[in-house]
């Protein structure tokens, strides 16, 4: 089974222009921790709620003021749409991650897939469970910002 088959096509995006007040409010809305950042149709980052928490909250920083691109997470992991699912929950368990952001070959953001994506199939329950497994072990050589 592909990635194409299990991601969610359906993607909020955030601009890095955006206030970190915009991306949380987003996030509040929508019930999500995470939020690709595109601009000109490109992914440039991630930003999490704990980017917002740790990034800039924490440091004092204004939430109107304060900017995505201040805060996101440059350095994106990503699998592409026709990856298989094994290979995304090897990916998601090295990377120590619950979610991934999904591009097509043209490098352009097609959907996300996240490990409930993965579990809702009963073919990639193993793989999904195999994933978590992995990610809930700590590794302190691993930062996941997605």
């Amino acid at each position: 089974m592909q990635v194409s088959d299990l991601m969610t096509r359906s993607v909020e995006l955030i601009s890095p222009e955006d206030s970190i007040e915009d991306a949380a409010r987003k996030m509040a809305d929508e019930d999500f921790g995470v939020l690709p950042v595109a601009e000109f149709d490109r992914l440039v980052g991630v930003v999490t709620d704990r980017d917002i928490v740790t990034r800039a909250v924490a440091r004092g920083r204004s939430p109107d003021t304060t900017f995505v691109r201040d805060v996101m997470s440059t350095d994106v992991k990503y699998v592409y749409e026709d990856d298989s699912s094994d290979e995304a929950a090897r990916k998601m368990a090295r990377l120590q991650v619950k979610r991934l952001p999904v591009l097509n070959r043209e490098m352009r953001l097609v959907g996300i897939l996240s490990l409930g994506d993965m579990a809702a199939t009963r073919l990639t329950v193993t793989e999904a469970g195999e994933a978590l497994s992995a990610i809930s072990r700590p590794n302190q050589n691993t930062q996941a910002h997605i």
